[in-house]
């Protein structure tokens, strides 16, 4: 930093960046309303088996997935849990319930590299200022707090642009060039991303309207599939716990449901019902079972046999029968 004569002096930028950078490192742990340091919730690898449908050899190979690769895609079907599932990877990871150290969003066609990391937005008086994203704000706070991992969680990673919105991020996650400084496109500024930031995507293999995913983000992503889990040792207990011969009855229709997606040519495994359509029931009653059947999942097999309506019709009062 130069030295400057008088108590007032203006800092640059990267002046500014590192008397910041040495405040946040210096202060406390952050605190309750009360003034008593935060204490969060212990969370382990049987509290997440206990919450995801996964077993123990699943939850292992996630873990070792994402710590070597730092990138992992959650992919699968609709309603196989990514987005619960990846929360509580984190959760796993760190030992505990920090959501201060995760942060989600969600692409969509208009996200942008400015929405991500930096970029020029309007302001009230109608002229522009430089705005950092929100990427470059979440890798700034783990950059002060190395010692411990953080999550980035992203939302439908494959309906965004991701070429225009990593820029020259594409080279920065990459786990062997985490660490490494790159000069930003909107600001004359070095840029890195922290070695203990993770990176977890949640990709829905049923959405016909995407494109394949780019091969250069590909490459620096681990990808995991995730199934319906209705014959796991988890949803079984859940499914005991609820004593419903109707609900049994319903799960057995869309186990065969599937099976019958699987063998159809023109869809596929990528296109079956997930498990999480039926859970987070404390008691399962009629109306409850029959507005999942009708408002959630024929419309879903209505999009899949759109062009057949003898099969439509066919599988959908399968399920509805079950009500009757």
């Amino acid at each position: 930093m130069n030295r400057c004569q008088g108590s007032l002096f203006r800092l640059t930028f990267d002046e500014y960046k590192e008397v910041m950078r040495l405040i946040r490192k210096d202060n406390p742990k952050p605190m309750k309303d009360d003034g008593q340091t935060k204490v969060y919730v212990p969370y382990t690898d049987e509290n997440f088996l206990e919450n995801v449908f996964l077993d123990e050899h699943q939850l292992q190979t996630l873990k070792s997935l994402l710590i070597r690769k730092k990138n992992l895609i959650l992919q699968g079907a609709p309603g196989v849990g990514k987005t619960f599932a990846a929360k509580r990877l984190a959760y796993a990871i760190m030992g505990e319930k920090d959501d201060d150290r995760i942060e989600l969003v969600q692409f969509h066609q208009n996200y942008t590299y400015e929405d991500f990391i930096m970029g020029y937005k309007p302001t009230e008086n109608g002229g522009f200022t430089i705005r950092e994203g929100v990427f470059y704000r979440f890798c700034k706070r783990a950059e002060d707090d190395t010692d411990r991992p953080y999550f980035f969680i992203i939302d439908e990673i494959n309906r965004g642009n991701l070429s225009k919105i990593f820029g020259e991020l594409l080279m920065l996650i990459e786990k062997d060039y985490r660490g490494t400084n790159a000069r930003l496109a909107y600001r004359d500024e070095e840029f890195f991303v922290p070695r203990n930031v993770f990176i977890i995507g949640m990709m829905n293999t049923a959405d016909r309207s995407l494109a394949m995913i780019d091969y250069a983000l590909r490459r620096r992503f681990s990808f995991f599939e995730m199934h319906p889990a209705f014959q796991s040792e988890g949803f079984k207990r859940y499914q005991e716990g609820l004593a419903n011969e109707k609900f049994n009855q319903v799960i057995e229709a869309v186990v065969r449901l599937n099976d019958t997606i699987m063998k159809d040519d023109s869809l596929g495994s990528g296109f079956c019902i997930g498990h999480s359509y039926f859970c987070n029931q404390e008691k399962c009653d009629e109306l409850w079972l029959s507005n999942v059947i009708e408002y959630d999942l024929l419309p879903m097999i209505r999009e899949y046999w759109f062009d057949n309506d003898k099969k439509y019709k066919e599988e959908s009062e399968k399920l509805m029968s079950i009500l009757k």
